[in-house]
């Protein structure tokens, strides 16, 4: 028996489209979980490097931690979850991810903070890696880029509330607070899934796992942000070096963890290169706000929380509302034009960068930089997965996912190495501490300086970025195809295998 496409005016259409909406609730709530845990932890990390009295690598590792391990297991889960189940592998990752925050909150030392963030990287990268592909599995592809808004606009909350309250709970409750919140709101998400997410058959037959390139993307990102976070050229010719090592041990590897092939066509490598830099302009802005306004304003971490939520504002609107115009427009001139609107707004803050800028100043341009980035992540999202067959959305998504997530790394250990490297190495461990602008006025300005550079950086990355956007277009012939795609090809033709 051949299933049969639904129409959307044929009766099983609506119970189809109520799973969807279900499923995005869930998949929701796992962006919800990661979007909060990651913007509280940006502005409540000077209360949790005074508490350890850490160094400014430990306080680097605080953050990185989690990316290494985030991003480099984003992939090998995306395959996992490909041969064995998405719902299972997708599962795991909640309950691990809320084990690793309640233990995170009871740390004993900063080593042992920096390990169960590895440990909490590990949970989220399940979650990330499944997210997107059981979205696109449950909806009709003239309806995903609608979830892609709504999936988009809840982390878009997330970063929205994640900044106040880390502030709130770092004045009023502590630090450990700032990891125990996951925890009711992981059970909460681990309990709504397993009693809504349907069981999906593995779309493929059960093949091996590529360890060798996983080990060696693990090494190659930990020297990268070993290179860019503490300036290392030892670090940074081992990470070139291990670049033809893994494309080597990738074209030879059975079941690959970073299948090239899948970037061969133009689209797609565009499409994930756009991706990268756009991550790289915009993933550290509310880490980048919060330090400046605790470091170079004095400002306590609760004023830190509310400065920065005119981007995490600008994503709340920005996503949805692409998401609404994405049936009109396109996802291609989404993805331009957030990425349009995302330099514009870091070109503001560039220009306006100094000690006595006006806040609204800075406001207006956190405000467009998070409606460009909104945008963009809502259209080159739906551009990537739009017209993938079942056995390449895990792969495909991983790929995406990766590029992204390498992205947030890079762009945490490059703000924080240019950043700091403007200032003396004996003021650094002040800038991560947060009370810089209480020594001279000379540190202060060298910590301006370090702003004005970080901008900069950033701001020729958001341009790079929509130069790849711009090159992302589809040959018309596959537009035609896509459309014809989106309207005659349902979920569940695309999720269930014929019998």
């Amino acid at each position: 028996m051949v299933s049969v496409p639904l129409e959307p005016g044929m009766p099983e259409y609506a119970p189809a489209l109520r799973y969807a909406w279900r499923v995005c609730s869930v998949a929701s709530l796992g962006m919800l979980l990661i979007g909060m845990s990651a913007s509280t932890l940006n502005v409540a990390l000077p209360a949790v490097v005074r508490h350890f009295d850490a160094s400014p690598l430990a306080s680097n590792w605080v953050l990185l931690a989690y990316m290494l391990v985030n991003t480099a297991t984003l992939v090998f889960f995306g395959r996992v979850s490909d041969l064995m189940g998405r719902r299972e592998i997708y599962l795991v990752g909640f309950a691990l991810f809320t084990a690793a925050s309640l233990l995170s909150g009871l740390a004993p030392g900063v080593g042992a903070l920096i390990a169960l963030r590895a440990v909490q990287g590990l949970g989220a990268a399940m979650i990330i890696a499944n997210g997107t592909v059981i979205m696109t599995d449950a909806f009709p592809p003239d309806r995903l880029s609608q979830g892609m808004g709504l999936y988009f606009g809840v982390l878009s909350v997330a970063q929205l509330a994640g900044p106040t309250l880390g502030g709130l709970i770092a004045d009023l409750l502590g630090w450990r607070w700032i990891f125990w919140i996951n925890v009711p709101a992981g059970l909460f998400a681990l309990v709504w899934g397993m009693s809504t997410l349907r069981r999906l058959p593995a779309t493929g037959p059960r093949q091996s796992l590529d360890a060798g390139g996983n080990l060696i993307v693990f090494a190659a990102l930990s020297a990268t942000l070993f290179a860019v976070s503490e300036g290392s050229l030892v670090a940074g010719l081992i990470a070139l070096a291990l670049v033809p090592v893994l494309v080597l041990v990738e074209r030879r590897a059975a079941n690959p963890v970073l299948d090239f092939r899948m970037l061969a066509e133009r689209v797609l490598l565009m499409a994930n290169l756009a991706t990268l830099c756009n991550a790289v302009a915009r993933a550290s802005l509310i880490l980048l706000a919060g330090l400046y306004f605790q470091a170079a304003q004095g400002a306590d971490a609760l004023t830190a929380g509310l400065g920065v939520l005119p981007m995490a504002a600008g994503m709340a609107l920005g996503s949805p509302v692409s998401g609404a115009l994405g049936r009109r427009v396109g996802s291609y001139a989404l993805a331009l034009g957030g990425s349009l609107l995302t330099g514009a707004g870091l070109l503001i803050l560039l220009l306006g960068a100094g000690p006595a800028t006006p806040y609204w100043i800075l406001a207006l341009g956190l405000f467009v930089t998070g409606c460009g980035s909104g945008t963009f992540l809502t259209g080159n999202t739906t551009q990537v997965m739009s017209g993938l067959s079942p056995e390449n959305l895990g792969v495909v998504n991983g790929f995406r996912l990766m590029a992204m997530n390498i992205g947030v790394a890079v762009s945490i250990a490059l703000t924080l190495g240019v950043l700091t490297s403007a200032v003396t190495p004996q003021l650094r461990d002040q800038v991560y501490a947060g009370t810089l602008s209480q020594l001279s006025p000379v540190a202060l300005d060298q910590l301006m300086t370090g702003f004005w550079r970080t901008y900069a950086v950033l701001f020729g990355l958001a341009v790079l970025a929509a130069v790849f956007s711009a090159l992302a277009r589809a040959p018309r012939a596959s537009r035609r195809h896509r459309r014809a795609a989106s309207v005659s090809t349902p979920p569940s033709s695309r999720s269930r295998p014929s019998a």
